[in-house]
């Protein structure tokens, strides 16, 4: 297996020639807004939030944010925590927004997006995620709302998608996650289309965590006992991103796939090219600004079919993989979904009890 690709030159700024020189669009994944403004200046077009980047965001500043949510508290005198929050959540997303406006104006609404996700508590409910997306849809004109890939994610995602609802699947590590929610979203813009209603501007994504799909291999390698090579292990979310991109292409489907949660170089490398977004966190743009590296497109380079028949060893790498390896049911119980719902949750949490030790402080 050669690593020609990594051979480094002198690049003024990598970020920026991928960027300039391929369609691959650059997004932050982060909401912080020293973060995104840095990123700006690297080529990034949009930005995301969800419960943990929420969290970070509001603890990169957290006097500031602890005296808002004290006037929330006041303004709202009622609400939950929960709701308090949020609210805060909704601030910090649309301060993102607002920085990304401008690019929004200059592409016509397919990139500029900042992704607010729905609550993670509502994803027994596809009303109350379609609900709940309709109303951060209304909050700017560039947001972007994330559902997940679950079973009643799916449905949400039709749903959301038909009220007019620009879509970022979240929660979603595999071919078959992809495929079903990129098609959710094509039912959805069709029947806007059967009903005359306007799909000009509408630029859904349709995320796959790569590096989580990575983590959740090498948790069940070790758990099993497997005889994986750990190098082959770095390549799966890559191996499920190029498929899903080649198959969003056969079969027609107008999201773009997006790829996120990054783990490796390999996840920036092996990916640039094509017509996907790619969303590293502010760290790995930072590491990927510092390589040197020429980046050069490598989307339709397949995997090594060698590192493929290894990975096929592991039963949920082919459930990944497959087109047809889970079907929407089986999203659920998918041990990555599992994993990362918890983790949002656990933020959700957390956010909780920020809020509750600044208005109701211990004594």
């Amino acid at each position: 297996m050669s690593d020609a690709h990594t051979t480094t030159t002198t690049v003024d700024s990598p970020l920026l020639t991928m960027t300039r020189t391929t369609p691959t669009a650059l997004w932050n994944d982060s909401a912080d807004p020293a973060e995104l403004s840095t990123a700006i200046g690297w080529g990034a077009v949009g930005a995301t939030c969800n419960p943990v980047i929420a969290l970070a965001a509001i603890r990169a500043d957290q006097p500031r944010w602890e005296a808002r949510i004290r006037e929330i508290a006041a303004e709202l005198p009622t609400a939950s925590e929960s709701e308090i929050g949020w609210k805060v959540v909704e601030e910090v997303s649309l301060e993102a927004a607002e920085l990304l406006a401008p690019v929004f104006a200059e592409h016509g609404g397919r990139n500029g997006r900042l992704s607010m996700q729905t609550d993670p508590r509502l994803r027994r409910s596809a009303t109350a995620l379609a609900d709940q997306a309709e109303y951060f849809a209304s909050l700017a004109p560039n947001i972007i709302v994330k559902v997940p890939a679950t079973s009643v994610g799916v449905e949400a995602i039709e749903d959301a998608t038909y009220r007019g609802v620009n879509i970022n699947v979240t929660v979603s590590f595999s071919v078959p996650q992809a495929l079903a929610t990129g098609e959710a979203i094509e039912r959805g813009l069709r029947r806007r289309e059967a009903e005359g209603l306007p799909v000009e501007g509408i630029g859904p994504v349709v995320t796959i965590m790569v590096g989580r799909l990575d983590d959740w291999l090498k948790e069940v390698v070790e758990r099993d006992g497997l005889d994986v090579d750990p190098a082959h292990l770095e390549w799966a979310g890559v191996a499920a991103v190029k498929r899903a991109y080649t198959l969003f292409r056969e079969r027609g489907l107008r999201a773009r796939v997006l790829a996120a949660a990054y783990r490796n170089q390999l996840q920036w490398t092996e990916l640039v090219g094509g017509d996907l977004v790619l969303s590293p966190p502010f760290a790995w743009q930072q590491k990927f600004q510092d390589s040197g590296i020429d980046p050069q497109p490598r989307i339709d380079v397949p995997v090594d079919p060698e590192i493929i028949a290894s990975l096929e060893r592991i039963e949920d790498f082919r459930r990944a993989y497959e087109p047809d390896g889970m079907t929407p049911e089986e999203f659920d119980d998918f041990g990555a979904t599992r994993k990362t719902l918890r983790q949002f949750l656990g933020a959700d949490e957390e956010l909780d009890q920020l809020v509750r030790d600044v208005i109701t402080p211990a004594p």
